[in-house]
């Protein structure tokens, strides 16, 4: 999760960009997020980022593009 949120934007949003790579970013950083600090919230966004096969990165592109983070990934 830190690794991702201390890139530079333009980075984020071509790793968000990407289908494959966006579902596997996605269940990295949902999982860090939730094992860093569990929470409901970032269990059922994990869980939904691992079975959603890419379509909450797209999602998270645009949260991305706003600001600057994956949602309730901070």
């Amino acid at each position: 999760m830190k690794w991702f949120n201390s890139c530079s934007r333009l980075v984020q949003i071509i790793l968000l960009l990407i289908p494959f790579v966006n579902w596997i970013v996605e269940i990295v950083v949902r999982w860090d997020a939730f094992l860093k600090k569990p929470g409901v919230i970032k269990l059922v966004f994990a869980i939904l980022a691992t079975i959603s096969l890419g379509i909450l990165g797209w999602v998270d592109l645009i949260w991305c593009l706003l600001f600057n983070h994956l949602i309730f990934a901070k």
